[in-house]
């Protein structure tokens, strides 16, 4: 019996009633057969022990086996025996199979069941009818979304929640907005109509179906903010972004537990099984950096992506969420037909959460009443599934007829509820729960000073000497019997002559020098990426460890007591997830610099759908603010294809409207007034850095204390050397390490008739700083620019035409660099020593490859 009892619990949600459809048969399952461990041949009323059954401790067999059906194969399903920690799996099984015995719900709340049903039902019928033919991404099939999330919401408001931040796709969104987060009729309806309020020449706006909201929400428990993130069209996507504005929220109000700020996440079945960013977002989940206390997820599994539904196409596991068991989250599998069973579901899910902080799933099975739009044709593809949904009543109509068979409303009475949220839609009045106006959050962030700022404003970023001074010492103090290892401690040496001005500073603690000023300014950093600690190249550590017993310390944060917070993440090995959550992070904490940092800049693009679908175009698509910054390792130095560059040519592609910098620092001073200039002027936008790899210990990447403390971040670098500008004929532009080869190998030769200028941000173009730097080489006869990569990838193509003036004034124009080619590098070191050298002779001698100027000088 106990067997019995077990196999329920590992497989009843096998032979659950979940789908509404009833698409394929059920599974045998020998494991829920009596007969299969010959309990068939006993008395049904034999009396058996139940074990840890939540039941009376012994009960007939017959009541036994009616009992593990009704909990484990009604229309709900509960797998949660994958879970290790016995303590969580022995709570979740007194509250199911306690539930017989719990009453249900009341009248109240099956009244209030149905007339979120009507209004689920009652928008989609509306604005199909209004807007023919245009696309919706209807919920229809899935309408207990909106009771689901209405308890959500009410029943964590209970449990002390005060923010709700949830992230969803397209799928039944409008539905959602209005019904849910109480936008109103009128604003959806002018959306479909074309109209706007937003000035197009500022925002390129976004479809209807990917726009976020925020509104405050009444609860028993008090007001709930609830912001629903904006979203491309990219599925899941999103997932990591809502996970990191959720953390800022909770370290903005000190929500160490997660116990005020929770994230629901509504995923589609075919992209929850399917899209990678899934499983890494997950696997964020339970990590030190990147907790938020447990997500709720959210299910609406219609059984279809797109046209494919055959799980033999979709998926290689029996159920959508099994990739969640990696984490051993509980997934609750729950029929969408039985609004009832959805309330339950989640409140216990919710439960789960806050009792254990972890994630947990709720798998609302139902279907997709239309095609994937509503322009679209399900039926030539699934034509059998389309029957059965053409002949099934809805979720509403089924509900409907319950409650009138239960004597609990009249039919006339369940009509007036469509009468009466077809005459509100009609009148544009919002229809959801009452929205609370105008409340006053003191956790929320004001966003109006950072809007409309250019990014010339300015900035003071250089530090008293005495005050520099004093933080390089801080930086540099260790804990009483502290034992750094033998490397670390020579590096240490060489920190402490440079803050007595003995050596000048290099770039790992000029970057440290930039974060230890703003924390002690009351601004946090948050710096997180694969060995972000350390540092990939060994140059900052951040993070030092006593070689006695592995015990870490962070200098940074320990500089003064009332300095603000300083986190540094050695994060998961994931582009994708980490990069969109810092994302996420840095548009709901405008007043902390955050940071992401590749490994190499070469891997950033195993996160190109953050880059291109948030970091980018956020700002002109939904008029998000963000001000991260991207630290991407970029040079040639005979590493091959994968470890030479960060694609510079991709980012300055993306640049419009000054929608983000794009930076190439030369000197540690450079990246010390960048980062502090990026927090201390209030633009927020993202600042794209190609960083140093061999420059980190170069001798001449190196700056005196002056840089730091009397000058500020330099657009253009102009000539260093004592060089005559009468006397110059040719002018070498360039950006990065390349302008050290440059000035060394000029140096060894002796030219004198050459000047070198290098380029530190390259978008957006300092035009006035480039003219006043060539400004004073009146007799230059040529302009080259000079970089490292491919003529077909680098800065040339996006920053060319910023030369024509010059052009134009007689300068004659050329390219230097590598020819075309489809990989970034070669992989062979005597291949790249020989062509890093033709480019450097070629920029400095003025030898030019007419292959690859055809026709510069006609810009």
């Amino acid at each position: 019996m106990l067997r019995l009892i077990n196999g329920y619990r590992v497989r009843g949600h096998q032979n659950a009633n979940l789908d509404p459809l009833k698409l394929r048969p059920q599974p045998a399952v020998p494991d829920l057969d009596p007969a299969f461990l010959q309990l068939d041949r006993l008395d049904p009323a034999t009396h058996f022990n139940t074990g840890s059954l939540a039941a009376p401790d012994r009960m007939p067999l017959k009541q036994i086996i009616e009992l593990v059906r009704r909990v484990y194969c009604g229309t709900i399903g509960a797998e949660y025996m994958h879970i290790t920690n016995t303590h969580e799996k022995r709570w979740i099984q007194e509250r199911i199979e306690g539930r017989p015995r719990i009453e249900g719900a009341s009248v109240d709340e099956k009244r209030w069941l149905l007339t979120l049903l009507t209004a689920a039902e009652g928008i989609e019928k509306h604005l199909h009818s209004r807007y023919v033919g245009q696309k919706r991404f209807s919920l229809e099939g899935g309408e207990s979304l909106i009771p689901l999330l209405d308890e959500l919401i009410q029943h964590a408001g209970r449990n002390g929640v005060e923010e709700t931040v949830i992230g969803m796709a397209h799928r039944g969104r409008i539905n959602v907005l209005t019904n849910i987060l109480g936008k109103p009729p009128q604003e959806i309806f002018d959306e479909f109509e074309g109209r706007i309020e937003r000035d197009p020449a500022r925002y390129v706006g976004d479809v209807k179906y990917h726009q976020g909201f925020s509104t405050d929400i009444d609860t028993p428990g008090g007001i709930v903010h609830i912001a629903l993130g904006f979203n491309p069209s990219h599925l899941e996507i999103i997932n990591p972004v809502i996970e990191g504005s959720v953390r800022a929220r909770q370290q903005r109000r000190g929500d160490r537990k997660g116990e005020q700020v929770l994230p629901v996440q509504i995923h589609g079945d075919s992209a929850f099984a399917g899209q990678g960013v899934v499983m890494e977002t997950l696997n964020l989940s339970q990590t030190r950096g990147f907790s938020t206390g447990g997500t709720v997820h959210i299910i609406i599994n219609n059984q279809i992506g797109f046209t494919t539904s055959n799980p033999l196409d979709t998926r290689s596991t029996l159920y959508c969420t099994d990739v969640a068991k990696m984490v051993q989250a509980p997934i609750f599998h729950v029929n969408g037909d039985d609004p009832e069973a959805v309330l339950f579901v989640t409140r216990l899910a919710l439960d789960f959460r806050f009792r254990f902080n972890k994630d947990v799933l709720i798998d609302m099975v139902c279907y997709r009443r239309l095609g994937h739009n509503e322009a679209d044709e399900p039926a030539v593809t699934q034509p059998e599934m389309y029957k059965k949904i053409r002949r099934h009543p809805t979720v509403r109509e089924i509900y409907t007829q319950q409650l009138i068979a239960d004597s609990i409303i009249s039919p006339s009475q369940a009509q007036a509820m469509v009468e009466n949220y077809r005459k509100s839609l009609e009148q544009g009045r919002v229809v959801s729960r009452p929205v609370i106006c105008a409340v006053k959050n003191r956790f929320a962030v004001d966003w109006r000073h950072f809007h409309s700022v250019a990014w010339t404003c300015p900035a003071t970023t250089s530090l008293p000497t005495e005050q520099f001074k004093s933080l390089a010492q801080r930086l540099l103090e260790l804990p009483s019997g502290f034992e750094l290892h033998p490397r670390v401690e020579k590096i240490w040496r060489e920190r402490q002559r440079m803050a007595n001005g003995d050596q000048l500073i290099d770039w790992g603690f000029g970057e440290t020098l930039a974060y230890a000023s703003l924390l002690t300014e009351g601004c946090p950093v948050r710096l997180s990426g694969q060995d972000a600690g350390r540092g990939t190249f060994f140059h900052r550590h951040a993070v030092i460890h006593n070689q006695v017993d592995g015990t870490p310390h962070i200098p940074l944060q320990h500089l003064a007591d009332d300095q603000a917070n300083f986190l540094v993440i050695d994060s998961l090995l994931s582009e994708e997830a980490v990069l969109g959550y810092e994302y996420g992070y840095a548009t709901a904490e405008p007043n902390a610099l955050t940071l992401w940092e590749a490994q190499f800049g070469d891997f950033a693009n195993g996160a190109q759908v953050v880059i291109d679908q948030f970091i980018s175009s956020g700002g002109e698509k939904w008029g998000l603010l963000c001000g991260l910054v991207m630290l991407l390792p970029h040079g040639y130095e005979g590493q091959g294809a994968e470890h030479s560059s960060a694609r510079l040519e991709r980012y300055l592609q993306l640049c419009a409207n000054a929608n983000m910098q794009v930076c190439v620092p030369t000197t540690p001073a450079q990246i010390f007034h960048m980062l502090r200039h990026q927090i201390l002027r209030p633009f927020r936008h993202p600042l794209i850095v190609m960083t140093p790899k061999s420059l980190l210990r170069h001798r001449l990447a190196t700056s005196p204390i002056q840089a730091f403390t009397e000058d500020g971040f330099l657009n253009v670098i102009g000539e260093i050397d004592a060089i005559d500008p009468e006397s110059v004929k040719r002018i070498v532009l360039c950006a990065g390490k390349l302008y050290y080869e440059l000035l060394e190998t000029r140096r060894s030769r002796g030219i004198t008739d050459t000047a070198i200028i290098r380029i530190e941000q390259l978008y957006p173009f300092p035009s006035d700083d480039f003219a006043q730097a060539i400004a004073p080489y009146r007799n230059a006869e040529e302009l080259i620019w000079c970089q490292e990569e491919p003529l077909n990838q680098g800065a040339w193509n996006q920053i060319k035409h910023r030369f024509a003036e010059q052009v134009a004034a007689g300068l004659r124009l050329w390219f230097v660099g590598r020819p075309r080619t489809a990989a970034p590098a070669v992989g062979y070191r005597p291949v790249h020593v020989q062509q890093q050298q033709t480019l450097i002779d070629e920029a400095l001698t003025g030898r030019i490859n007419p292959e690859m100027n055809p026709m510069v000088n006609q810009l």
